[in-house]
């Protein structure tokens, strides 16, 4: 099908992006790792407070869930927001740097036996986190023990940025699967051949179950225990919270979900993030609409009060 006027224009346009996106790659990797993501996450913390939509968003999101908050520490906490937002990005943006910076990351929980475990007896595993701290920082750690983890992605829709997006992304370990029916089924194999993939949960899903989210009914994918009750697959959360110096991060491997039914277990992994996100809720990634298409719920499920698993 030829491409119209507006494809076209669109078309300039996503090439413009990426040429200032390459001109910015090349200028801050001439930097350290450190220096870069301090001046990105000092980036980070000044758009989320000029951007409008932003800051309405983020502002939002802390008034639905804390809704005692008072405005200032709203605001401070925006900033700190897109601080640790800032950071994330430079981190995933050099992927290939950050996977040398093991040194920063400090393992604990009962979850890493329960992995160790899984990877002896040849079982495949499911990691479940959030945009929370530095998500990547799970995967890069658990493929320099051995543990290698595929995750799953959507494809970026600047096709020139894409090959660099996924590049980054690969760094931290594979397969990598696109978002889809054929990544779902990648995802499968893998698993059932005892590999391991790492799965955020914390957006909303559509098609999912509306379950509590930081106290609020948001909609949630059931996959991750559907998954792990098909084909007996130990779910363990792990969460990768910053310390104060932004390069620190401490990752905490929870013990594993107990296996019940699909939306106890969802709801509990649910609970896990949201303990989390209470603990530091600078850390976690306000910009996503995690609220939003309640009223798909019913539509999909009627009254939604059970799942068979």
């Amino acid at each position: 099908m030829p491409k119209t006027p507006n494809d076209s224009g669109r078309t300039v346009v996503k090439f413009l992006e990426y040429c200032v996106i390459v001109v910015f790659y090349k200028l801050a990797s001439i930097l350290p790792l450190r220096v870069r993501s301090r001046m990105l996450g000092w980036i980070g913390s000044v758009v989320v407070r000029i951007v409008p939509g932003f800051r309405k968003r983020i502002l939002g999101g802390l008034a639905h869930t804390f809704p005692d908050i008072p405005e200032a520490e709203a605001k401070a906490l925006c900033s700190e927001i897109g601080r640790n937002t800032g950071r994330s990005f430079s981190e995933l943006l050099f992927n290939e740097d950050y996977a040398k910076q093991t040194g920063y990351l400090h393992a604990r929980g009962d979850g890493l036996d329960a992995l160790r475990s899984a990877k002896a007896e040849g079982r495949g595993a499911i990691v479940v986190s959030a945009h929370y701290g530095q998500w990547e920082a799970i995967r890069h750690f658990m493929k320099a023990e051995g543990m290698e983890t595929g995750a799953i992605y959507r494809k970026n829709n600047n096709p020139w940025y894409e090959t660099l997006f996924r590049k980054n992304i690969e760094f931290g370990g594979g397969p990598i699967v696109q978002k889809g029916k054929v990544g779902n089924l990648q995802m499968v194999k893998h698993l059932r051949r005892g590999g391991f993939f790492a799965l955020l949960v914390d957006q909303k899903y559509q098609s999912g179950y509306k379950l509590d989210f930081l106290g609020r009914d948001a909609m949630t994918t059931t996959s991750p225990a559907e998954l792990a009750l098909r084909y007996d697959l130990p779910i363990v959360p792990c969460f990768g919270t910053r310390r104060e110096d932004g390069l620190h991060v401490d990752l905490d491997f929870e013990a594993p979900i107990e296996p019940s039914d699909v939306l106890t277990m969802t709801q509990q992994i649910n609970d896990r993030i949201s303990a989390k996100i209470r603990a530091h809720p600078e850390q976690w990634y306000w910009l996503h609409k995690r609220w939003a298409d309640l009223h798909f719920h019913d539509a999909l499920h009627g009254d939604g009060s059970s799942k068979d698993s």
